[in-house]
């Protein structure tokens, strides 16, 4: 399975809808607060042209933003179903 990295904001409903997904799927991901992690902020507004959008995923090097969340949107790019 591909390493997934999940940059977040505490009071976001669409992270922890994406969290929850996952967590229910037994899917491993790594959750990075971008509100306390020194440089993540700028990862996320570089991966999505100078927007802050989260959750924003790294698979494996490969960033894009479920914002709205859409558990077709995020099962698609995660290739499972």
């Amino acid at each position: 399975m591909s390493t997934i990295k999940m940059y977040t904001t505490p009071f976001c409903g669409d992270c922890r809808a994406a969290k929850r997904y996952l967590t229910e799927r037994g899917i491993a991901f790594e959750e990075i607060n971008i509100e306390e992690v020194p440089g993540a902020a700028e990862v996320v507004i570089k991966a999505n042209d100078g927007k802050r959008k989260v959750p924003t995923f790294d698979v494996d090097g490969r960033f894009f933003h479920c914002s709205p969340f859409s558990r077709t949107r995020l099962n698609e790019a995660l290739g499972i179903g």
